[in-house]
């Protein structure tokens, strides 16, 4: 493993380092190594650095739980033994057992997040919303991918559907088998740049990583059918990893996710709904909850047609959704489920 302090930070920023991480360093770390974490399981974690993948050695009592593939960590480059985890710049988190149970870090230090649907049964507009308000609080940048775009007649309609899902929103189409997906998708997977491949099984994310990375890729991942009737594919990738891909940048495949509970996630929905955020300072009370409060800006705007309704109705559970699950410190500085509308 080469010293930091000889090969500096320069080489590095092929794979995502940057001035974020070198601030964080203290001049009796310039010795180590600076390695970005792979895969995670539960008891072992691996890592790729300057001279390629390699496997850490863990401290006693590490909990894999706290690191997320995507982190850049230090080691002691003689023995690969993990010293610390620096701060990420982005960082994807969820909630397991229906939005109010412990963290899980989905990834970690990501650019671009590519939400990735297919022009088929998959293709559910709340769905893709909650993924955009994931991105959202993270500080990534989402894109609609939407792929099988061959497979169907209708392809405008989705994109169109997919694009008033959020103010500005990138929304490509693709087929992921063909090398020209990867021309596409270019300009968010420059050297440096690290993207997340996020959606249900089925839907092409291990098929596009494969055309991402390249024909030299050396360990293509699985791919699998879906059934026709309901358009539900079958779990090929089984854990979260990141593969370096032919335009020089990295990207994180991820399992399925078909069910995600939102939690801590209220700027992400802000940004999301940044009609109904814009027009609530325009309400006659500051904390109305635009469902019943006479001067509700928000209601005016729903029965004028300048808002839709069916996005009222969305942005409402979603919203109540994340009040409920979000924790909050009550006494005894013990975390609860949030209660009511901030």
């Amino acid at each position: 493993m080469a010293d930091f302090a000889t090969t500096g930070p320069a080489p590095l920023a092929v794979m995502g380092w940057s001035e974020h991480y070198t601030e964080q360093l203290t001049p009796d770390e310039m010795a180590l190594a600076p390695v970005r974490i792979a895969t995670v399981h539960r008891a072992r974690m691996s890592a790729v650095g300057l001279e390629g993948p390699l496997k850490l050695m863990l401290p006693p009592k590490t909990n894999t739980q706290n690191y997320a593939v995507g982190d850049w960590v230090l080691i002691e480059p003689e023995t690969a033994m993990l010293v610390r985890r620096l701060k990420p710049l982005t960082l994807v988190q969820r909630r397991h057992d229906s939005g109010r149970g412990h963290v899980q870090l989905i990834a970690a230090n990501i650019d671009t997040m590519f939400i990735v649907t297919s022009c088929n049964a998959d293709f559910n507009p709340a769905r893709l919303e909650r993924y955009l308000a994931l991105a959202n609080e993270a500080g990534t940048t989402p894109v609609i991918v939407l792929t099988k775009a061959d497979t169907t007649e209708d392809l405008a309609r989705y994109r169109a559907e997919a694009e008033a899902l959020q103010r500005d929103l990138p929304v490509v189409s693709v087929n992921a088998r063909e090398a020209a997906a990867a021309g596409v998708l270019a300009p968010w997977c420059g050297p440096g740049q690290t993207v997340a491949l996020i959606g249900s099984s089925g839907v092409g994310k291990s098929t596009l990583l494969n055309t991402l990375a390249g024909p030299d890729y050396a360990a293509p991942q699985a791919t699998g059918d879906i059934r026709e009737a309901d358009a539900k594919g079958r779990h090929t990738t089984t854990g979260r990893s990141l593969h370096a891909i032919a335009g020089g940048g990295w990207v994180i495949d991820t399992p399925g996710m078909r069910t995600l509970h939102l939690s801590d996630v209220g700027d992400g929905i802000d940004t999301l709904f940044a009609e109904i955020t814009e027009l609530a300072p325009e309400c006659r009370f500051r904390d109305c909850t635009h469902a019943h409060e006479p001067g509700c800006a928000v209601q005016a705007a729903a029965r004028d047609g300048r808002l839709d309704p069916e996005r009222l109705a969305r942005w409402r559970k979603l919203q109540d959704e994340n009040q409920f699950n979000t924790p909050v410190v009550g006494r005894g500085n013990r975390p609860g489920p949030a209660r009511g509308r901030r």
